[in-house]
Formats: structure tokens, C-alpha cells, sequence
């Protein structure tokens, strides 16, 4: 029994090695060269989350206003959900009225459209802006606070913790990851809308009375730039989250605690520089496969149709999309009843010979089972294509 349980150990630990050596052919973060000119970093891809660059990236640090991506990011499900609209009127506090540092200078009492509470936070950075927002959401900054540390643990930012909205004032218990900021930053881009806040140059608020101009100068000097969010404080010094989208490979590169604010944008555009000349996105358009249909037993159609769930979406070194093949292996046949989504086989994708990846394909409908009176019909249709 013990050699039995042993020699299942070894064979799971040769398939995880296996895999791993696999998926580090494609990407390689051991990189020599200096990309950073700060203590901690990270290069991933937004879509499948796979990492490309590392350094020290689970560091907890401080991260100033690239707290408000977490802020950006529970507005966005607020106003997808319907609990809150573009045009709805957000009414300032004293308590939001007295935010310092980067603000748009709301005053106790005054109305601003969410629209244009979103635009001062994503594009000047507003302290006051996203107070604002958080009580308009959650009735107090401390409610929101809440669901913000809720939000991190879900996606799995292990290392963070927040304690205001902004990042106005961090203590020590106020603190993220390179790697937790990316992993915010992606579920926030999954909200299209945001984008069109995010990559504002320049714009006004107040009836074109106030002037806004983005604190992220990748923005207007980087191509294919969309985001995301800058933040600087005595303690935190220079960070950002930066993305942008080439090819149809969305990337996003965090920089904490750069010595300067040149140190952060030359750094993260080293870090998108460097993704993009050495990846690429290897998707649906990257193969070809032909799915049989599986024979039905005893059910309402003799066969079903299936596909791949979900299809391809992997990361592999630049010139490697065009050299994608699958080998798909289904079920000879199927009992009925048959659900859609049901696993009816794999796909194994493999890069120029090296597998890449496995996916399960699926049924693409339901199949009932037959009745009595069914299988009648069908008999009596049989019967008479004889004559």
C-alpha cells in the first residue's frame, strides 16, 4: 500500500514537473537585463494572468493612490450591476470636502455627476472624488473600505489590505503587491467602459469650468496605452500600474516605489516594451480543428455537436502563434441524455510539437432521451423511406 501511495506521489510530481518545464519554455521570467529602476515589479497579461516579468513582486509596500484601481473597480461593478448610474447625482461630504493631495476641490454640499466623479478620479487622480464615491456607494468610506479588503481577498490579493479609498494617508496596515496591483488592475479592465475614463488626456468637469489633465503620461506617449492608475507619497515614493494593448494582447506592468517619476514611466515601458517583443496572444484564430459529432445512444438526435470550452488563449514567445496544432480526442459515442457543457472529450494544443495546453470539449446542446412515442415516429419514418 505504501509503494503504491509512494509511486503515486512520484507520478504526480514528474506530470507537475513536466508541465511546468513545458509552460517555461514559452515564457521565461528569468531575465538579466535591467528592465526596473525600482525595488519591486511585475509584467503580466491581463486575460490569462500569466506573469512575464517578476521582481520581488509579492513585496508588500506601500502603493499610494494606486489604490484607487480597488476604488475604479467597485464603481464599475456598481454601475454594471444598476445599483448606480452614470448620471446620478453624488452630493459631497465635509468628510469627502477634506481630502488633501490630488483633488478637484469638491466642496461641502456641491453635486457632480458620477460620470464626472469617475472621470476626476481615473484622470486626476481626485482624493476628494473618490470619497465621494464611496459614500455614494456604500453610505460611509468605512463600508467601502470593507468591501474593498472583501474584493482583494476574492481575487486573490493575498498581500494586500486597505484602509482608506485613496491612499491619502497609509500607515502600515495600509499596504499591496506588485503582483495583487496587477491582478486588480485586470479584473478592472474586464469592465469595458473603463477605458474610455482611463486613456482621457485631457478634459474639463463643472460645465468645462474646471480642467483635467491625466497624471499617467503614458497615456499620450505610449502606443496602445489605456490605463491604469499613478500614485506618489513621501513614503510610497513613485508607482504605477500601467497597460496597454497591442495585437490583441492586453498587458499591464506595475513599478512600486521608483525613485522618481521618471524612474516609473521609463521603467514601465521598458517592462511593455519588453512583453511585447517577446509574446503574443495564441487564440482561436491560431488553429484549425475539425470536431466530429459524437453518436447519441437512445436519445432525441442520433448525434451531438461539440467544441472546445472556451477555446485557445495562452501566452507564447513572439512568431509561435502561427505554429499552434490540436489533437482532439472525443467519446465514441454517448448515452442520452446528453447536457450542453458536457465534457465529451480533450483538446491538447501543442507549440511547433511541445504541448501548450489541454482543454476540455464540451457538448454543444442538449439531448434528451427518446420516449416511447418518439422512438415510434422515428421507426414509422424508417419504415417508410423503404418504399
Amino acid at each position: 500500500m505504501f509503494k503504491r501511495f509512494m509511486a503515486g506521489i512520484l507520478s504526480f510530481l514528474l506530470i507537475f514537473s513536466n508541465t511546468f518545464a513545458q509552460v517555461s519554455k514559452q515564457v521565461n521570467t528569468d531575465v538579466s537585463a535591467e528592465l526596473v529602476k525600482a525595488p519591486s515589479a511585475i509584467l503580466m497579461e491581463q486575460t490569462t494572468k500569466q506573469v512575464l516579468y517578476e521582481l520581488d513582486a509579492d513585496r508588500k509596500m506601500p502603493i499610494a493612490s494606486v489604490t484607487k484601481t480597488m476604488t475604479m473597480l467597485l464603481i464599475m461593478e456598481a454601475i454594471d450591476s444598476g445599483k448606480i448610474k452614470y448620471s446620478d447625482m453624488v452630493t459631497t461630504s465635509e468628510h469627502a470636502a477634506s481630502m488633501g493631495g490630488s483633488q478637484v476641490f469638491l466642496e461641502v454640499g456641491e453635486q457632480m455627476s458620477v460620470d464626472e466623479m469617475l472621470k476626476s478620479i481615473a484622470v486626476s487622480s481626485g482624493n476628494d472624488a473618490a470619497v465621494a464615491m464611496a459614500e455614494h456607494i456604500s453610505g460611509t468610506e468605512e463600508a467601502f473600505v470593507e468591501q474593498m479588503n472583501k474584493k482583494a481577498e476574492k481575487l486573490g490579493a493575498k498581500n494586500t489590505h486597505f484602509i482608506n479609498c485613496n491612499g491619502l494617508d497609509e500607515t502600515e496596515e495600509h499596504y499591496s503587491t506588485a503582483r495583487d496591483v496587477a491582478l486588480i488592475s485586470a479584473e478592472l479592465l474586464k469592465h469595458p467602459d473603463i477605458e474610455k475614463y482611463l486613456t482621457i488626456w485631457m478634459d474639463t468637469i463643472r460645465n468645462g469650468q474646471f480642467g483635467l489633465s491625466n497624471t499617467n503620461k503614458l497615456i499620450r506617449f505610449y502606443e496602445g496605452a489605456n490605463g491604469i492608475k499613478t500614485g506618489s507619497t513621501s513614503v510610497a515614493k513613485y508607482c504605477l500600474s500601467a497597460s496597454a494593448k497591442r495585437n490583441n494582447m492586453q498587458l499591464i506592468a506595475v513599478v512600486l516605489g521608483a525613485p522618481s517619476t521618471a524612474d516609473r514611466f521609463s521603467s514601465a515601458s521598458k517592462l511593455l516594451d519588453f512583453g511585447f517583443a517577446n509574446y503574443a496572444i495564441a487564440d482561436n484564430s491560431s488553429f484549425k480543428a475539425k470536431i466530429p459529432e459524437i453518436k447519441v445512444v437512445g436519445g432525441t438526435e442520433n448525434q451531438v455537436e461539440a467544441e472546445i470550452s472556451g477555446g485557445l488563449n495562452a501566452i507564447v514567445r513572439k512568431g509561435n502563434q502561427n505554429k499552434i496544432t490540436v489533437k482532439v480526442k472525443t467519446e465514441d459515442k454517448l448515452s442520452a441524455p446528453v447536457k450542453k457543457g458536457d465534457k465529451v472529450g480533450e483538446a491538447i494544443f501543442f507549440v511547433d510539437g511541445e504541448e501548450l495546453t489541454k482543454k476540455s470539449v464540451v457538448a454543444k446542446t442538449d439531448v434528451d432521451r427518446i420516449n416511447c412515442f418518439q422512438m415510434f415516429v422515428r421507426c414509422l419514418k424508417k419504415w417508410a423511406t423503404l418504399y
